[in-house]
């Protein structure tokens, strides 16, 4: 039985500390079927599996029928793999051509305008962009009234490093209606600026949303 495994060769305590990259195939089953038979252990039931089918090639083509005929398997556990399977073949599938890309201020506006020029209140939020500049992630980092001490760079560049993005565009709105970059507004978007260079993640613009009409800082020579 799994629990007569030393801890640190136990699956689930191997995924924790070591990531998924370091367990087997029949390992990784073995975590979806989650239980094994009063006659083996999960670990044997899940390379059995894999056993039956030669591997993953074949079991990704497998069915529920075929699934379930693995004596040990019922349906509850044959409907765990093949929703994994289906997650893998989905994401395996993923295209990213219909993502939005900027490539002028005007389309980094047009992106958010319907959604921030009505906000009561500052929206610090920033696009985090692909090679292609293609939009990966659109996040909301800060809420309240922009200030160089409040919207630390690292809040901001820890979302690119997670989401792996080559640039970043950062924008807030002004409830009044006016774009105008203040003191402050300029004082942000160079200490991000910056700290970009530093650490390879290009701040390509800073947009003030208003209302219907931005202005870009980079435009205005401030990046």
């Amino acid at each position: 039985m799994i629990r007569d495994f030393p801890v640190d060769e136990r699956p689930r305590e191997r995924f924790i500390h070591s990531g998924p990259e370091s367990l087997s195939n029949h390992e990784l089953i073995a975590l979806l079927l989650r239980t094994g038979t009063k006659d083996e252990s999960v670990l044997q039931l899940a390379n059995r599996l894999l056993t039956h089918f030669e591997g993953l090639r074949l079991l990704k083509e497998a069915t529920l029928a075929e699934i379930t005929s693995i004596k040990g398997i019922g349906e509850a556990k044959a409907i765990q793999v093949l929703a994994a399977v289906e997650i893998g073949r989905r994401i395996s599938n993923l295209s990213y051509d219909d993502r939005y890309v900027i490539r002028s201020p005007e389309d980094g506006a047009k992106y958010v305008m319907n959604d921030m020029r009505f906000l009561t209140q500052e929206h610090f939020v920033c696009l985090y962009l692909n090679t292609k500049n293609q939009v990966l992630h659109k996040q909301t980092i800060f809420v309240g009234s922009l200030n160089a001490s409040i919207v630390h760079p690292r809040e901001v560049f820890k979302e690119a490093f997670r989401r792996s993005a080559a640039s970043i565009i950062c924008l807030h709105n002004h409830p009044s209606g006016d774009p105008s970059p203040s003191k402050e507004d300029i004082e942000v978007t160079k200490r991000l600026a910056e700290c970009g260079k530093i650490i390879g993640i290009d701040v390509l613009d800073h947009l003030i949303i208003g209302e219907n009409k931005f202005v870009s800082l980079k435009e205005k020579g401030y990046l």
